[in-house]
């Protein structure tokens, strides 16, 4: 489980930045679709486990199975390239721009979108044996959550609204983590050590992830949640990307890079005035 410094993988954050934006349009749909559909697989898994077992935390202990396998076959969730893709920007990366930053954000949300749909349908349809029936007790509980979560922030007006928004922050605060801590380490075992805690943490404390709600909410709908498409765009989803991108790029992406990447004088100083500079306390 070799450790690798922040100032190496934060260079790694932004060379995996600079290649998202350059990666084909074929590409990063495919491969945001597979992420999409792989944690929705996954979300369904800890619900359906918290359900039967009456107990929370396990789901939110085995949950993140779904990140570690979407990670390691370099799949692409909005929740990372939030974080990852404006650093190569901010680096001044060549042929980066704000166009290509926010057609990667654009093509990535349409993957994840499609593939947790996929999966929100075909999980229906085994809640229901094909919409025949009546969901059973996890699809019913899907159900309870889409309402919980969406008329539930709109029964409190702009402190719902607020708490939504927070919550989104707080979510990929802990996913971005996920995701550096996976460039920590340069084997599988310490890759997927560093991703698995935070992303427990934030499943467990109920934080607001924008692909995971993709999944849910059309889910929720489909098997009798009482709340409309509009209840969920305007009173989940949209804040939660918001939320979302700010807890990434200002939490993780912003604050590793201010302080570790290795830029402009930085690359320039000898090495004896790193190493001196490095033994320096700091405030």
């Amino acid at each position: 489980m070799a450790y690798v410094v922040p100032t190496e993988f934060v260079t790694k954050m932004i060379d995996a930045g600079e290649a998202k934006v350059f990666m084909s349009t074929r590409d990063t749909l495919i491969r945001a679709f597979m992420a999409g559909a792989i944690l929705a697989l996954a979300a369904a898994f800890a619900i359906t486990i918290s359900v039967q077992t009456g107990e929370p935390l396990a789901g939110a202990i085995l949950f993140p199975v779904g990140f570690c396998l979407l990670y390691l076959l370099g799949f692409d969730l909005l929740t990372g390239v939030f974080t990852l893709v404006p650093l190569a920007l901010i680096d001044k990366r060549p042929g980066v721009t704000l166009n290509g930053v926010l057609r990667n954000w654009s093509l990535v949300f349409v993957g994840n979108f499609a593939g947790a749909l996929l999966v929100a349908l075909m999980m229906a349809i085994t809640f229901t044996y094909g919409f025949t029936t009546e969901p059973n007790v996890v699809g019913q509980k899907i159900g309870t959550i889409g309402e919980g979560r969406t008329i539930g922030y709109a029964a409190y007006g702009a402190a719902g609204m607020l708490t939504l928004f927070i919550r989104g922050v707080l979510c990929n605060w802990m996913v971005s983590t996920g995701v550096v801590a996976a460039m920590m380490s340069t084997s599988v075992s310490g890759k997927v050590i560093g991703m698995w805690m935070p992303i427990m943490l934030f499943f467990y404390m109920g934080f607001e992830h924008s692909i995971v709600n993709m999944f849910l909410f059309p889910s929720g709908l489909m098997l009798g949640g009482n709340f409309s498409l509009m209840d969920y765009f305007i009173w989940n989803e949209i804040p939660t990307v918001v939320g979302n991108l700010v807890g990434g790029l200002a939490f993780v992406g912003l604050t590793l890079y201010s302080t570790h990447a290795r830029t402009g004088a930085k690359r320039a100083a000898p090495a004896g005035d790193m190493v001196a500079s490095a033994r320096v306390p700091a405030e």
